[in-house]
């Protein structure tokens, strides 16, 4: 099995339950509320064309399109985009939601204002060659947002998806030094942005590092 195989089913299995975790299905007005502001503030008026790269079950996706941006959401998961799809035509929102793999994402010579991923990079078994990838959707001008963390320490899984399904290097998180390191040769301009002190984004107080990487090229 592939590393990409093992993570795309990995995913399937979690749709189901997904969007129990609050920063993932924003259910709560506070907390929807909370990123829709993040976004905000990261992806300047008038209306982006944005690739929201793995966008799971499509939170973002819809938050973004509510906002009058037009978005393109990919996921490995066919699962994860079923809910998506659903979830924006429940709130009578367009988007574009793709499955594909989100490191090398099927929209053809597409180019987008924004690159926007959160929480995908450490689950990626070439995570440079996707950051290398997103840079080169952006138009000029353009942002790469990457929202990340460390996850519960430094001690993970190797092979989170299973015995033989590959390491990843990222496994468990990525700090903001690293991601910053591999980060600034693709880009002009960069800034981390601390997210782990606002608790209305997670539905309660963490732990744990958690940021937003902004990147300018």
């Amino acid at each position: 099995m592939t590393n990409s195989t093992a993570i795309g089913a990995y995913w399937d299995s979690q749709a189901g339950s997904f969007d129990d975790e609050a920063d993932h299905g924003l259910r709560d007005e506070t907390t929807r509320a909370a990123w829709a502001a993040r976004l905000e503030s990261w992806i300047a008026r008038p209306a982006a064309d944005v690739l929201d790269a793995g966008c799971g079950t499509g939170s973002l996706t819809c938050l973004l399109a509510a906002a009058g941006h037009r978005v393109t959401g990919v996921d490995l998961a066919p699962r994860m985009i079923e809910r998506a799809r659903a979830k924006a035509a429940d709130a009578g929102l367009r988007a574009r939601l793709l499955v594909g793999d989100a490191s090398a994402p099927p929209t053809g010579d597409a180019t987008f204002d924004v690159v926007l991923s959160r929480h995908l990079v450490w689950t990626l078994p070439e995570p440079q060659a996707a950051l290398a990838e997103w840079v080169s959707r952006l138009r000029p001008g353009g942002v790469l947002v990457l929202v990340e963390g460390r996850w519960g320490g430094a001690d993970q899984a190797a092979e989170p998806y299973g015995a033989g399904t590959g390491v990843l290097p990222w496994s468990g998180g990525v700090g903001a030094e690293a991601l910053v390191g591999a980060v600034r040769p693709l880009v002009a301009d960069i800034r981390v942005e601390d997210l782990g002190g606002d608790e209305r984004l997670w539905g309660g107080p963490v732990t744990d590092e958690r940021y937003a990487l902004m990147g300018r090229v």
